[in-house]
Parts: C-alpha cells; sequence; structure tokens
C-alpha cells in the first residue's frame, strides 16, 4: 500500500499521484480538514480537527503518523512543495525513518532504489533507502501527470494532537496582486535578471508579457534587489515553473534559477554574453541588448496583430 498526502487539487497533486501508482499495491490519499477533490484512489483518508482550519506543518504530520501507524504502508509521497517537504519532514522526525526529497524515479524492493534531483537540479542521486517505511516527495514536473476516474471512499478520523503540535499554524494570509495569470500556471513566462538595471527595466518586460499573455517573473539577484517581490522569483528558492516556453532576459543562468525553471519546454535567452551559463540549456538565443531586443519583439508582434 502507498498513501499519497494530497495538499490541494492540481497538477502537482497529479503527478505525485502517479509517481505513486508506479510503486504498485494499493493506492490511498490523505487530507487535513476536509475532503480534497482526488480520483483513482481506493480510499481518501482526511483528518477532522481545528487545528486544519489553517496550515499547520507539526499537526498534519502527527496525523499523518497516526494513519500510518493504522495503515502501515510501504511509503507515504508527496508533491515536492514547500508544504510537502515540510510535512514529510516533520513526519521523518517523528517516526526516525529516512526521507528522500524530489525523487524522479523510485524502484520499489528492500531496499527502495531512488533516483532524486541533487544541487538544485545539476545532477541526479541514486540511493538505496532502507527502513520500515519510505517517506518520498515527487520532483515538481519531472513525472507526468494522469487522469483517471473512480470516485475513492472517504474514511474521517479525529487525529489526538497534542498543544506542541498546534504551536505552529498560519494565523493571517496577504492576498497577492490580483490579475493576470500565476507564475506557476503560466503557459508563457518573460523573466528577467540584473540586465534590468533598475525597477523600471521590467516595464518592458511586463509590456512584452501582456502581449503574450503570460506572466512575469525574475531572478533571485533582483528579489534581493528589492525590485519585484518574491512571488516572482524563478527558483529553486522562488517557483518552480512549466511553461510552454520561457523567455529568459538577462539573466545569466545559475543552478538555482535553472532549477526553477528546467520544466519549461523551449526557453529563449536573450544575453549580451555569449558564454553566458544560461545558453547551454536555452533551445533558442539572441545575442544583444534586452532593452533592444525586448521592445523589437513586441513591435513586432504588434505589427503582425494588426496586418
Amino acid at each position: 500500500m502507498v498513501v499519497v498526502y494530497v495538499e490541494e487539487p492540481g497538477e502537482l497533486t497529479q503527478q505525485a499521484l502517479a509517481f505513486a501508482r508506479g510503486l504498485g499495491g494499493p493506492l490511498h490519499a490523505f487530507a487535513a480538514g476536509s475532503a480534497v477533490p482526488v480520483q483513482g484512489v481506493e480510499t481518501l483518508h482526511v483528518a477532522e480537527e481545528y487545528a486544519f482550519a489553517s496550515y499547520a506543518p507539526a499537526a498534519i504530520a502527527q496525523a499523518l503518523v497516526e494513519l500510518v501507524g493504522r495503515l502501515s504502508p510501504a511509503a507515504v509521497v508527496a508533491a515536492g512543495t514547500e508544504r510537502g517537504n515540510e510535512v514529510l519532514a516533520h513526519v521523518a522526525a517523528k517516526l526516525d525513518v529516512p526521507f528522500s526529497a524530489n525523487c524522479v524515479a523510485a524502484t520499489p524492493g528492500d531496499p527502495f532504489l531512488v533516483t532524486r534531483v541533487r544541487w538544485g537540479g545539476s545532477l541526479l542521486e541514486e540511493a538505496h533507502v532502507h527502513g520500515p517505511i519510505r517517506l518520498l516527495t515527487v520532483q515538481p514536473h519531472a513525472v507526468t501527470a494522469e487522469e483517471r476516474v473512480g470516485e475513492p471512499r472517504v474514511e474521517a478520523f479525529a487525529p489526538q494532537l497534542t498543544e506542541s503540535d498546534r504551536v505552529v499554524r498560519v494565523v493571517e494570509r496577504v492576498a497577492a496582486a490580483a490579475g493576470g495569470v500565476s507564475l506557476a500556471d503560466a503557459k508563457v513566462v518573460v523573466s528577467c535578471g540584473r540586465g534590468a538595471g533598475s525597477p523600471e527595466g521590467f516595464e518592458i518586460i511586463e509590456e512584452l508579457a501582456g502581449l503574450l499573455g503570460g506572466a512575469v517573473g525574475c531572478s533571485r539577484a533582483v528579489t534581493m534587489a528589492g525590485w519585484r517581490p518574491h512571488t516572482d522569483q524563478v527558483g529553486q528558492t522562488g517557483t518552480k515553473i512549466a511553461p510552454d516556453i520561457y523567455l529568459a532576459c538577462g539573466i545569466s543562468g545559475a543552478t538555482q534559477h535553472m532549477a526553477g525553471c528546467k520544466g519549461a519546454k523551449a526557453i529563449l535567452a536573450i544575453n549580451t554574453d555569449p558564454e553566458a551559463p544560461i545558453l547551454a540549456s536555452a533551445d533558442y538565443a539572441v545575442i544583444g541588448d534586452l532593452h533592444e531586443v525586448v521592445p523589437a519583439i513586441s513591435a513586432e508582434i504588434r505589427k503582425a496583430r494588426s496586418g
């Protein structure tokens, strides 16, 4: 049996479920707070407790630990999101077992053989995972999602939580700026790095993204400079994206940044440096000043549409 922690419905959950199916055995799902729409699993186990009115990682982990004790699954799988990794890290600490994050493949057995992303996506590691249960998260966009049908049986249970389990929880949410397509879901992403030169340099990036119906992204250096919010950052410590096309303007292509955009189907790099590391991963490249190239692209798009 394999249990999948379902954080929320969506593409990454479907990828985690597809990964878990490859491990064999009956497939169960776990959700905290309320039933989450999920298909293609035998049973959806829902932990009900007032702590789950918000995100409470230690409480969710304790509920999952209780479920594991009752079901004795061979593995627990979650999407490799910030929350998925955090919850399973808590579970690993509580059960004193190994935790393998950012997996792209796994072969069940005793021990499990897992392949996972390391060093920001610059290498793949193969490792044997021992123990009575394997805790695995799935690298975003490394596994093809599968649409399955079949409503699961829903079983609710009330976990026994302590006050220490409830200490860390979300108490306030600040909504992102409204409007536009989200960075994680965009089919087109136009990003810029320090080559923008200033916050005002992003005006041409926003213009091009608007013409393409895409989202605006940036590098870590830009957020550290305070030019753009962290929610715009593409990278290992930012948002991991998988657009149809990624336009990287004035971005050198550090390992951490490439870890966030490696899911892109195609990369177009615009850079003045013909030796920039990002060119090694780019499908297309324009060697030139982004302040000249980007407005030229926008002008051609407008020209084509007006004709």
